[in-house]
């Protein structure tokens, strides 16, 4: 049996080499640990990353590492802030293709995973997602076996044949507890849950609002999930038979999901439990999939919206916080999704500036094309076949009170521009 402790990964890891491990709370943690410690010897590689959970990667390991993500969230703002993470500005859905091919394509995966059954099968755990497309193109395949990661139910398990490392670990993975809910995201929420009919199958993001969305959703009955992660709050539907998956067309009583973003109390939920199937990002991103669901409802949120539907998911007062991420694929596949709703929820300020804005500072991460139903504590506003002059009004009406003369305004300037 291999420890941690033993592995050198100069024996396996060639100069200039990308690696890449699973996001969140499918971090192989340990393995991460003694790759940082033997960066020196390594010869310079690039790491992809998602969304961290541990805090294990900092800026001084950029010493030896070239640091790529798709987000700036979490921990990786401090990367971003010293100017030593580079950014993957695309989709959610091109994340497999992007690992598997080009510049980016994955020479080394580090796969954090089950105990195997008694079939010999270890589980991908707590998340299949985007990076394990990559496990069958790259050279190598380091496995991080966790007696302490759930046996999830999942489209694909790995055996010996597809592992060339094993490392036995026993630690807690990852968390990521539930965030505050405020008064003003709990409004937020009611609002969101009047566009949930019976029925609907739900995807949505990270954060607060998505949260207290589920939460505000308990009188609901036979709502599906087939979203990119699954929460705590989403465990909590499911146990009650909130969420039971009876109307779906496709993978009828399983909640899918790419990856377990939560706490032990989920991952204990998942395990063993045939109601909960992880996916790969090919499925749970993929604009067929998604067009093909009756009545998906797609929660989803942005750091700024301009008066036209667009949406500016990535920077903040200049610093890269976010991420272009999966928004834009569910916001196209619940707008084509028979009875669906693209939904953007946010707050309508942030300290005293307006999120509701006449022009974005940052990029554009969703097109005014993709604007469906924007949502914040003071109403909603579905652009949905609007031209842009009612966008402008329907936007005011659900900015802070104290923005929207000034909001008028500017569209007033610049149509006398």
């Amino acid at each position: 049996m291999i420890e941690v402790g033993d592995i050198d990964f100069a024996d396996f890891v060639r100069p200039g080499d990308v690696i890449v491990w699973g996001q969140a709370c499918a971090e192989p943690t340990a393995l991460i640990e003694r790759l940082l410690q033997q960066r020196g010897t390594l010869g310079g590689v690039t790491c992809f990353l998602g969304i961290p959970a541990a805090g294990t990667v900092r800026p001084e390991h950029a010493d030896h590492i070239r640091f790529v993500s798709y987000c700036g969230t979490g921990t990786n703002r401090a990367l971003a802030d010293a100017g030593v993470l580079d950014i993957y500005p695309g989709h959610y859905s091109t994340l497999p293709s992007v690992l598997t091919s080009g510049p980016l394509a994955a020479d080394v995966v580090l796969v954090q995973c089950s105990p195997a059954d008694e079939n010999g099968r270890h589980s991908l755990g707590l998340a299949d997602d985007y990076f394990s497309a990559a496990i069958d193109s790259t050279r190598v395949v380091i496995a991080e076996v966790n007696d302490r990661v759930p046996f999830t139910h999942g489209a694909r398990y790995l055996t010996a044949a597809d592992i060339d490392v094993v490392v036995h670990t026993s630690r807690a993975p990852a968390e990521v507890p539930l965030g505050r809910i405020s008064a003003v995201v709990e409004q937020i929420a009611t609002n969101v849950a009047t566009l949930i009919a019976d029925g609907s199958t739900l995807q949505f993001g990270i954060g607060a609002i998505p949260d207290a969305v589920l939460t505000a959703l308990s009188q609901c009955n036979d709502l599906g999930i087939h979203s990119g992660l699954l929460t705590d709050s989403a465990a909590d539907l499911i146990e009650r038979g909130v969420v039971n998956n009876s109307r779906k067309v496709d993978d009828a009583g399983v909640s899918i999901t790419g990856l377990l973003h939560g706490t032990r109390r989920l991952f204990d939920f998942a395990d063993r439990n045939p109601a909960v199937g992880l996916r790969p990002t090919s499925y749970t991103h993929n604009p067929g999939v998604l067009a093909a669901t009756p009545a998906l409802v797609a929660i989803n949120s942005a750091i700024e919206v301009d008066l036209t539907g667009q949406c500016n998911a990535e920077v903040a007062g200049g610093r890269y916080v976010g991420a272009v991420g999966g928004g834009g694929d569910f916001l196209r596949g619940a707008a084509r999704s028979p009875r669906g709703v693209p939904v953007v929820a946010l707050p309508s300020t942030a300290g005293e500036s307006t999120r509701i804005v006449s022009r974005l500072s940052g990029p554009v991460s969703t097109s005014r094309a993709d604007a469906g139903v924007f949502v914040t504590e003071y109403g909603i506003a579905d652009l949905r076949g609007l031209p842009l002059s009612e966008r402008h009004k329907a936007m005011i009406s659900i900015a802070h009170p104290d923005h929207r003369e000034q909001l008028a305004h500017a569209v007033v300037c610049k149509e006398d521009s």
